[in-house]
């Protein structure tokens, strides 16, 4: 979809509607309201659940009490994969999700979420904060009938869980494994049978033999999810989500509905829940790694063939979508943000932290 043909041809019917439209004060609803939130979490998933609450409450406690967010887990209202479709229908006012899930209704969804290769957390904060990520998020949503936002952040996300050794890109053939997203896609491309599946049916699939692995969050999550018990193989450094955000969708009608300073919380307040819960997920997950270590769990890294072949498979899926001015536009401001970012902190904080660790360490 051309984004530039599609607003032109949705521009309110010619200047005249458009003079009208400025001329017209907006019709704020008035008194307190109940927002029903779907999400695409079961309820009181470790980190994903705490976004949402924290989300749900800021927006409240910042407008007095004249929003409340009432979240709704997967399966509770819609299914955890249907929630887009029920926010654009009006069926329900708001979800919170991860936009990858719903690159079928457009690819360029998965750059607020993450891509293959793509940006670590702070890389996708400075491009989504100061270098116009928010404003295509914005526009894409739009399309759509959406108000987006991101908020939360998982920071990297572990390469996956296996029942065996992944020793060569050769034992990725005929894999089952659950992966969503532009690096689900990726991954196809190794030969590997791809599924979607919202994160209540991962253990239960894996159980039954459905799947032969899957990709999750990090040590913290999966743990929580248990899927130390139906794998032995965890790899913690994985291609697919190098720092994956989490999203807040309103319906745009109804965003537009509400009064400037409500509108500024759901803003306020997803940007709020981004931040805490990034630093929730970095404070969790060392502590949780430990602890599946200690449980036995077999901790591995992908070879360099691996590497290579995720790499290739990433290139040849993104390069796919180029033809979609909207996507090709997304991508090109997202790897621009990443290789003016990277340089800096490549020479400045990754040089430091390797000097840290290893002085650090010298006079133990």
């Amino acid at each position: 979809m051309d984004r530039r043909s599609f607003l032109k041809t949705t521009a309110l019917g010619g200047t005249s509607a458009a003079a009208a439209a400025t001329l017209a004060a907006p019709a704020y609803a008035q008194g307190k309201r109940t927002l029903t939130m779907v999400t695409t979490w079961p309820r009181g998933l470790a980190g994903v659940w705490d976004s949402v609450e924290r989300f749900a409450t800021s927006v409240t406690e910042m407008t007095d009490g004249q929003l409340t967010i009432e979240p709704k887990a997967a399966g509770e209202l819609v299914g955890g994969l249907e929630v887009f479709d029920a926010v654009t229908s009006g069926q329900a006012d708001m979800y919170h999700g991860a936009d990858y899930y719903f690159t079928g209704q457009h690819p360029a969804w998965a750059y607020f979420t993450t891509v293959p290769f793509g940006m670590t957390a702070p890389e996708m904060m400075t491009w989504y904060y100061g270098m116009g990520g928010m404003q295509m998020h914005h526009e894409l949503g739009e399309i759509f009938g959406l108000k987006s936002f991101i908020a939360g952040q998982t920071g990297g996300q572990g390469g996956g869980w296996f029942r065996k050794e992944m020793k060569s890109a050769a034992d990725f053939q005929g894999l089952k494994f659950r992966m969503p997203g532009l690096g689900g896609e990726a991954l196809g491309k190794l030969g590997a049978s791809v599924v979607t599946m919202a994160g209540g049916e991962i253990y239960q699939a894996l159980s039954t033999g459905a799947l032969d692995g899957t990709e999750w969050i990090g040590p913290w999550s999966d743990e929580k999810l248990g899927l130390q018990e139906v794998c032995d193989f965890y790899y913690p450094a994985g291609f697919h989500e190098p720092g994956a955000a989490l999203s807040v969708a309103t319906n745009l009608e109804l965003f537009n509905e509400l009064t400037p300073g409500q509108q500024k919380a759901i803003e306020v307040a997803a940007g709020d829940a981004h931040q805490h819960n990034y630093s929730l997920f970095m404070a969790n997950n060392g502590p949780a790694l430990e602890r599946l270590i200690s449980g036995g769990s077999q901790i591995m890294t992908f070879p360099d063939d691996v590497w290579d072949a995720f790499g290739a498979g990433s290139k040849e899926v993104l390069d796919g979508y180029m033809d979609d001015t909207m996507f090709a536009d997304i991508r090109n401001s997202a790897e621009a943000a990443m290789t003016a970012t990277s340089g800096w902190a490549g020479r400045s904080d990754g040089v430091y932290t390797a000097q840290r660790d290893r002085v650090l360490a010298n006079l133990k």
